[in-house]
């Protein structure tokens, strides 16, 4: 039996993700809990990511859990922040809220809700909750007017009881660089997009949160950078499922236009055009065979379960305070059990 060491020395917390409906999100938080994993991620794809972390939490309460991400444009401020407001004092304060803008065609087709300008859009969001969050703890009366969201009523009855934990971390997802600049200027945590490079990082991430950073007068341990990364381990049939997998995973997010700078970072802008002809035609299964061995090497890391951990140290120290692993939490328990 080989043993993964999920303990990473200097900082680091290694997280991993839960996909499924809430219904099994406290088994999940089981295996996260036995797998020495110190949080658990709940994104917003098929199933409401609120409903999971709550499951996760009431099963393993000494856990973190977050939301990795909502998509704060389908909400209102003040379903967000009384949402938050409840999970923070369910989990006794280790609820991190990360949200993420999402793109147009997804606001407006799929949520029906409006799209402006998702920059200062997203500032405003995170006012707006802010804000609420602190006219429930004071119990002052709450006046917050910006571009998209004016709030100017809120009534003892429909305030919430008081708690402990009102300082609720608020992370944004951020790929471009005015959204990363904008994480570092006013947010708790960023949350990197498992889709970049250490050079798409040096280049362009890094400089645009030190540029938020010094817009807001923070230092640089004011913000904890969460990455996600694509992980390829365990025996030989598990590496190879997990490279095809990962090859395709990574060949959908090339396919979009926003993310083709990221491709240009490794010197493979170029196919970003082919993968996002053979999306609108609906070739999603061969896409993944197009993505070469020097883009899957970049985007992602291979090593054994015994190394994983130190692998991932020695790759991102400089870059991540924690990192956030594409994998189940009952697939990593699973690779120290084999």
């Amino acid at each position: 039996m080989s043993e993964v060491a999920w303990e990473v020395p200097f900082r680091m917390r290694i997280d991993a993700c839960y996909f499924g409906p809430p219904q099994g999100a406290a088994e999940a938080a089981h295996s996260a809990r036995r797998a020495k994993l110190n949080g658990l991620w709940f994104p917003e794809t098929g199933h409401d990511p609120f409903l999971a972390v709550l499951m996760a939490s009431q099963a393993e309460p000494e856990l973190e859990v977050g939301t990795g991400i909502a998509v704060a444009f389908a909400r209102s401020p003040m379903t967000l922040a009384q949402t938050s407001w409840d999970l923070a004092g369910l989990t006794r304060g280790k609820f991190y809220l990360g949200l993420g803008s999402q793109v147009k065609a997804h606001i407006v087709r799929r949520f029906s809700m409006p799209w402006g300008k998702p920059i200062d859009q997203m500032r405003d969001m995170i006012g707006a909750v802010r804000a609420i969050w602190a006219a429930f703890e004071s119990g002052d009366r709450l006046n917050y007017t910006s571009e998209y969201y004016q709030l100017s009523l809120l009534t003892p009855f429909f305030s919430p009881e008081k708690h402990a934990y009102g300082k609720i971390p608020v992370g944004i997802a951020a790929v471009g660089p005015k959204m990363t600049e904008l994480a570092g200027e006013v947010a708790d945590f960023i949350a990197y997009h498992t889709f970049t490079t250490k050079q798409y990082l040096d280049t362009v991430t890094l400089p645009a949160v030190q540029a938020g950073l010094a817009k807001s007068g923070r230092p640089p341990q004011a913000l904890e950078r969460v990455g996600s990364l694509f992980v390829i381990t365990g025996d030989a049939e598990r590496k190879r499922k997990m490279e095809l997998a990962v090859r395709n995973q990574i060949a959908f997010y090339a396919s979009t236009p926003a993310y083709q700078p990221v491709l240009e970072s490794v010197g493979h802008g170029p196919l970003h055009t082919q993968l996002h002809q053979m999306s609108r035609q609906g070739q999603w299964t061969e896409m993944g065979a197009l993505i070469p061995d020097e883009v899957l090497d970049a985007f992602s890391l291979t090593a054994d379960p015994p190394d994983l951990a130190q692998a991932i140290r020695s790759r991102f120290a400089d870059y991540y305070d924690r990192v956030l692993i594409q994998i189940s939490p009952e697939d990593l328990l699973a690779l120290g059990q084999s």
